[in-house]
């Protein structure tokens, strides 16, 4: 599956422990990550400065539903159902 244009829900609603540059604690649920364009998009997809949990996370029909919403609203369930 190809990610949806303009989504970003996956660099949003999930926390981020690992350092992201520009994040050096990482990311609160809910917030969007710095390296998150103007265009929904990772400014640094291809760069190994990627943290290693954004580069496993693959779309999924079942994640990314029909919407950036669906998205975001399973994304921020799951946030809530692995919370410490």
């Amino acid at each position: 599956m190809e990610c949806r244009s303009q989504c970003g829900a996956c660099c949003t609603a999930p926390s981020i422990s690992s350092p992201i540059p520009g994040m050096p604690n990482g990311k609160p649920a809910n917030t969007p990550c710095v390296q998150l364009g103007a265009d929904q998009r990772c400014k640094i997809f291809t760069s190994p400065l990627r943290p290693k949990v954004c580069a496993g996370l693959q779309p999924s029909c079942e994640m990314c539903g029909n919407s950036r919403v669906e998205a975001m609203t399973w994304l921020l369930q799951l946030e809530a159902e692995t919370a410490p």
